[in-house]
Formats: C-alpha cells, structure tokens, sequence
C-alpha cells in the first residue's frame, strides 16, 4: 500500500512529469481535483477507480478532512493511491496537510512534484521571474488573506523593499487591497505589474499595468480568479516575450471531428499553433465480427496484381490479419501495391513497404488516373485487391472494373457513428465561440450531421467549416452547407496548413 502526491502542473498537460505520468498509470486508485486538467486521465489503467474530490470557490465535493480519511482508508485497502493535484502538491495545495495526515496513520507515501502556477503562468506570458538585470529572488506570496484582519501575516514593509519578484496567487478578490498595502510600504507607484488568468491553458489572458493602475485595469478587462499576480521590473518583459498568446491560432477554437484513433496527429498539430481542440469524434473505428473473408484475402495475396489501400485504417487492420496469419511484409512479394496519400504511404512504409504508387491527387479518382496512366491504359484483367471500411464509396472499385480489372473489395474494419461532444460543441456555438469544425472525409460529415443537424451550424456563420478535400466538401454542399476552408492538397499538415493561413491572413 502506498499513496503517491502528484503535481499535475497547471493546466497544459504536456507539463505533468514523466514520473508523474507513469505512476498514474500503474495507480489502483485515482483522487483527483478540480485543477487537475482532465485529460490525463487518459494516462490511467481503464480498471482503476477514479475518484472526483475537487474544490472550487463556493464548491467543495469533498471537505479536506474527508479527502485525507479517503487517502488512508483506500491505502489500508493495500492499493496503489495516486493523489493527483493541480500544479504543486506543496506549493498552496495543501498537500503537506494531506502528507501528515499519512504520516500520522503510518501510511507510506511518496511525492511527485509538479510546475506550479506560479512560475507557469508568468512564463506563458513571457514574464522570466528572475533577470540578471532586473531581479535575483523572488518571493510567492498568498493573496488569500481577509482583507479585514486587525493584522497581516505579511510583512509588506519587507516585500516592498525587498527588490524580488512578487508573485500572488488566489488574490484577485484581494487585489486592491494587495496593491494598496504594497503602495503604502513604500513601492512605487509605477512598478511594472501583471495578470496572467488560467495560464499554460487555451483560456490564458494576460495584462500588464502600472502597479497604481492595476484594479482598474483587471476590473476593466474582466479578470478573475484563477490569476496569477506579478508585480516587479521583469513584469515589464511581457510585450516583447509573450510566445504563447503570439500563436498563429492562440484564442481559436477548433472542432475535430475524426476516429478517435486518427485525431491525435491533427489535434496535436493545430495546439502547437496555439489552438483549444474539442474532440468530437463522429466516426468509431471497429473490429470486424467475422474475418474470414480478409484472412482468405490474405492468404491469397499472391494471386492479386495490386493491393491498394485508402486509409491507415486499412493498412492497420490489414497487418492484423497478416500477423495472424503468421505472415509478415514478404507477403506482398509477388503483388504491387498503392497507397492514396502519403498517410497511408507512410503507414506501409513503418511496416517494411515502400508503396509502387501514391497519385497526385489524393482521392479515389486519382487512383485510377494514376494506375491507368501506370499501367499504359491496360488494367485488362488485373486483379486487384481492395481492403477498406465496411461501407465506403464506390467509385473506386467500379472505375477500375470499368477498366477492366477484376476487383475484389474486402471489409478489413467497420465504421460506425461516434457519440462526440455534443454538449461543449453546443455550449461553444451559444456562447460565439467556435471558430471552426473540422472534416477529414465524408463520412465524417454525414456522422457529425446525425449528432448536430445543418440548420444548426447554418445558424451560426462565425463558425467555419473545413474540409480536406473535394469530395468532403461536396458532401458539405449536399447538406447546404458552405466550406470555408480546404487545402490545395489533400493530407492533414496541408489542411492544418490551411487553417493557419484562413485565421492569420
């Protein structure tokens, strides 16, 4: 039995730890709060309980009292407890309470430390809490105190005189306060100051003033809590070192809307260019019920001319069976094969195959052109193996019959409607803030469709629609719908490419 404090960092996932990452992981047990971003859960095992005891101004699921008996009691149980907690466990987080609390009981644990907000947030804004020219320390001060106290636990005198860079959490309610005592101790009134709200996440804002200026200018421009709290001469640096919120995509909002399994490389590309991505799934890709078919198919490779794939799907089902099989990428000896893009070209290739034939054009039409073009207008009598999605277009394997090959389409994986994100896309399009929503194939488009219906997004024209190719945004024109943007090439970097230029230009 063990518990394990963890620090998830402040908000951008990719700052959890790498020990953090991998004890979660292994965790029986999940306790995790409010300022948890809840996509790391994705790191821990689908067996393991998940138990939600945030604590939020107003609303707490748990008193701490109780979360620390939780602790013990899931521990003494001889599980593997991950306590995982917004930025630092011992940075305001209340983590030194829950560490005695284990301690008392004789319960062993562990700690895991996290980025705290409070050096996060100022970096995000381009704020460095240490210069060489302007500051050599730096102090991290509560801005939680009642402002009505007789007395102050802090010495403003000090920190006022102290030259470090000041660094306030939990103050914005507190603010003028903070800002008035700071004043009368004697700082001036023209010391750089900041704001940093929700930093290291899609949501960040920042602003800097005047220490004098400061309520104005947070009451002015609606900050709250969560806010960071800086006052100091680096403050000052923010204008020319603010990356984060300088992003070619940084406020927008994006939709995507592919298999779950597809959608990584596209999410991740459009949040390095600063993008908040909601995964809304509307296709879930399945394992067929009966693969007897694909496994004749694969058995019989050798008898087929061509092997064209249209998908990574396809080539991941494929190799499944293929490896069932007992089979490897020699295979394929005696047959060609063609990939439609370079996705599916680059899926072959971490699999020992380099592709005979990738079209310039990456749609089913291309193929054929291509293959025709190839093969000096003769696919007389070819055959020609096609493995893909249960239910796909037709064009085409009926352009290659027409050609005169003898096709042979088997299903290597089925597709079905996803369940997506319905609410948040729905809470977005109220609230005017969804730049755009992403299609990476036609079904795709007919899926999202089922879960919202064209009038819907008809009913909000700041929200574009994108589409990878032709044929998806044909499919948008069936519905009545428009398609804003659409790369000259059909691959996601060209799409993400796209999406850039449309919202930066």
């Amino acid at each position: 039995m063990k518990v394990v404090l963890i620090g998830a960092g402040p908000g951008d996932p990719g700052l959890l730890t790498l020990k953090g990452r991998d004890v979660l992981a292994l965790a029986d047990v999940v306790v995790y709060d409010a300022l948890a971003n809840e996509c790391l859960l994705r790191y821990v095992r689908p067996d393991a309980e998940k138990i939600y005891v945030g604590k939020v101004a107003g609303n707490h699921a748990m008193p701490q009292e109780e979360i620390n008996a939780l602790l013990v009691r899931k521990a003494r149980e001889g599980k593997l407890v991950a306590r995982l907690k917004g930025g630092d466990p011992y940075i305001f987080g209340r983590g030194g309470e829950e560490a005695s609390a284990l301690a008392a009981s004789n319960v062993p644990f562990e700690v895991v430390p996290g980025i705290s907000s409070t050096v996060a947030a100022p970096a995000y804004a381009g704020i460095p809490l240490t210069h060489r020219d302007l500051a050599s320390s730096v102090t991290i001060v509560t801005g939680h105190e009642h402002p009505g106290k007789s007395s102050s636990v802090h010495n403003w005198k000090a920190l006022a005189a102290s030259g470090a860079t000041l660094v306030f959490v939990m103050g914005m309610k507190n603010l003028p306060h903070i800002v008035s005592h700071l004043l009368d101790a004697g700082l001036a009134a023209d010391t750089p100051s900041a704001l940093v709200y929700r930093g290291s996440t899609p949501a960040q804002r920042s602003l800097t003033a005047p220490l004098s200026e400061l309520p104005v200018a947070a009451k002015e421009a609606g900050f709250a809590n969560p806010s960071v709290i800086v006052v100091g001469k680096v403050a000052g640096l923010r204008a020319t070192l603010n990356w984060f919120e300088n992003r070619p995509l940084f406020g927008r909002c994006i939709v995507v809307t592919r298999a779950r399994e597809q959608a990584s490389g596209l999410a991740q590309s459009l949040e390095a260019l600063g993008a908040e991505v909601i995964q809304c799934p509307s296709i879930e890709i399945r394992p067929l019920t009966d693969y007897s078919a694909l496994d004749t198919a694969v058995a019989g490779l050798h008898s087929y001319h061509w092997c064209i794939f249209t998908s990574v799907n396809g080539v991941t089902h494929f190799w499944q069976r293929l490896r069932h099989a007992g089979l490897d990428s020699r295979a394929f000896a005696s047959c060609k094969i063609a990939a439609i893009g370079p996705a599916t070209a680059q899926a072959l290739y971490a699999r020992g195959i380099a592709a005979d034939f990738v079209p310039e054009r990456y749609v089913a039409e291309g193929v054929v052109d291509g293959l025709l073009a190839r093969e000096q207008s003769e696919l007389n009598g070819q055959r020609i193996l096609l493995p893909r999605a249960a239910k796909a277009r037709e064009v085409l394997p009926d352009a290659l019959r027409k050609a005169g090959a003898t096709v042979e389409v088997i299903s290597a994986y089925e597709t079905s409607p996803g369940l997506g994100n319905k609410d948040e896309v729905l809470e977005r399009l109220r609230t005017g803030t969804l730049s755009c929503v992403t299609f990476g194939s036609s079904s795709t488009v007919e899926n999202f469709l089922t879960i919202l219906p064209a009038s819907t997004l008809l009913a909000h024209p700041e929200t574009k629609l994108a589409a990878i190719g032709p044929i998806t945004a044909q499919t948008l024109h069936k519905h009545g719908l428009p398609c804003h943007i659409m790369p000259a090439e059909y691959t996601i970097p060209a799409l993400v490419g796209a999406l850039q230029s449309y919202f930066t230009r």
